[in-house]
């Protein structure tokens, strides 16, 4: 059976909720989609306008952090009850920039994806090399650590229903993008990596998005690659373009 596409807008720290509202309603014709599951991932002071201003359409909701307590003493934190309450579907994890500004190790990523699915969240687990890696010809090794830390413990039957997005660190934001072979190379090694640790079956079933630069005119070759099953997007999630994205065909 084939994959669902899995197209995610990660809007990073941009938006006021106002502002957020009226990006909703602007992009909501344009995401429109029988073919492609469309999540937006927004600031979470956003999270709640978002949800509201997205009921009854195609788009589902979802957080870019939590932490892996359900309550306590860790001022900033929001945790994954607070999610669901508020109808949040999905939650980034250990995306690069998490992990090189705020600290997060391939351990703390664990937590927070056997906590994710504790609750019900579909994680959207994020993994990726930097160019120094790249050109040291370890970007395999580097992806299958943070592949098999990120799983531990997590089962078979959650590992089918997560998301992987991997994105080179070198082509976020710099307008670079991994050429559809160096993408496809990657995503393929992961799910190689998923069959290991699981079997074939949770392989096929896994999806498995590339990140990194997508955009309207390069997602068509992007997604009709075979192990490429969509994409997590992040600038161009804030503009009309990521309908052209959405709707790939």
């Amino acid at each position: 059976m084939a994959r669902r596409k899995i197209v995610a807008g990660n809007w990073k720290m941009n938006m006021t909720p106002s502002e957020a509202v009226a990006l909703v309603n602007t992009l909501k014709p344009l995401v429109a989609s029988d073919e492609t599951d469309v999540v937006f991932c927004v600031p979470a002071i956003d999270i709640i306008p978002v949800v509201e201003a997205c009921k009854g359409t195609n788009i589902a909701v979802g957080a870019e952090n939590m932490y892996y307590e359900e309550k306590g003493a860790y001022t900033g934190e929001i945790a994954p009850n607070m999610l669901t309450d508020a109808g949040v579907k999905y939650v980034i994890i250990g995306h690069s920039e998490r992990r090189e500004y705020f600290a997060e190790s391939d351990e703390t990523v664990n937590k927070k994806v056997l906590k994710a699915f504790e609750h019900g969240l579909t994680p959207i687990i994020c993994c990726g090399e930097t160019l120094t890696q790249r050109e040291q010809g370890i970007t395999i090794d580097w992806i299958r650590q943070q592949i098999k830390i990120a799983f531990l413990n997590v089962t078979a039957e959650q590992a089918k229903a997560a998301v992987i997005a991997y994105e080179p660190i070198w082509a976020i934001g710099t307008g670079k993008t991994a050429t559809t072979e160096q993408a496809e190379e990657v995503c393929a090694a992961i799910r190689a990596c998923i069959r290991e640790i699981y079997d074939e079956a949770t392989a096929e079933a896994i999806r498995i998005q590339y990140g990194g630069s997508v955009n309207g005119g390069n997602a068509a070759e992007l997604f009709a690659q075979a192990d490429i099953d969509g994409g997590l997007v992040g600038g161009a999630s804030l503009k009309e373009e990521f309908g052209k994205i959405v709707n790939y065909k």
